[in-house]
């Protein structure tokens, strides 16, 4: 018996291979906690993206809808509510169905590729995504003519600028955000890809 094949044999290897199955198994277990803690950072952003999308609309509906724009930064930046039927910044607006689905297939992705997310800034992005789909998805749904065709709200009208919304700007920002951690090479897993 060679040297190698006596120390594969002894009791000493067989814990040295326990404990590295130990370890790994440890590190499996780890990986899991990693994954439901970005999926949580998912769903965190998410929620408070929507929720201050919705409060926004909600207040602007109430106070602002039907007077005269309101001047935050001179005529800059105003308050101005407009219902859109298009996509953001009122682009499309005779396509209102095709961007409800499309709002829908973004969400069912990032169902998708929410259950191998290690990565804290892909948890960030989506989650922006999301609840800026989700923002104004629920306007599509349950605003007037209604039956998926409803108007979005837009407000922020800043000068010689489309007028927009804050679920447009957080799917705007996830967006831009994507487009860095891919050439940066950062996948949704959390590994590092190069070219």
């Amino acid at each position: 018996m060679t040297e190698a094949e006596q120390a594969i044999g002894t009791p000493d290897a067989g814990k040295a291979e326990g404990g590295a199955g130990t370890s790994a198994a440890g590190s499996g277990e780890a990986e899991a906690g990693r994954g439901k803690r970005r999926v949580g950072v998912l769903l965190v952003v998410a929620a408070l993206a929507y929720l201050i999308d919705l409060t926004s609309k909600l207040a602007v509906v109430a106070k602002l809808e039907h007077h005269a724009p309101v001047e935050v930064i001179g005529t800059w930046l105003q308050f101005e509510v407009i219902r859109n039927r298009g996509a953001a910044f009122g682009f499309g607006e005779a396509m209102t169905i095709v961007f409800t689905v499309i709002a829908v297939g973004v969400i069912v992705v990032i169902a998708r590729l929410a259950r191998k997310l290690h990565s804290l800034p892909w948890a960030i992005a989506l989650g922006l995504l999301l609840g800026g789909a989700f923002g104004n998805l629920t306007d599509r749904i349950f605003r007037a003519p209604g039956d998926f065709q409803g108007a979005v709200v837009d407000f922020i009208a800043p000068s010689h600028f489309a007028v927009f919304n804050l679920a447009d700007s957080a799917i705007v920002c996830g967006g831009f955000l994507i487009v860095i951690l891919s050439f940066r090479g950062l996948d949704p897993d959390g590994t590092v890809h190069k070219d």
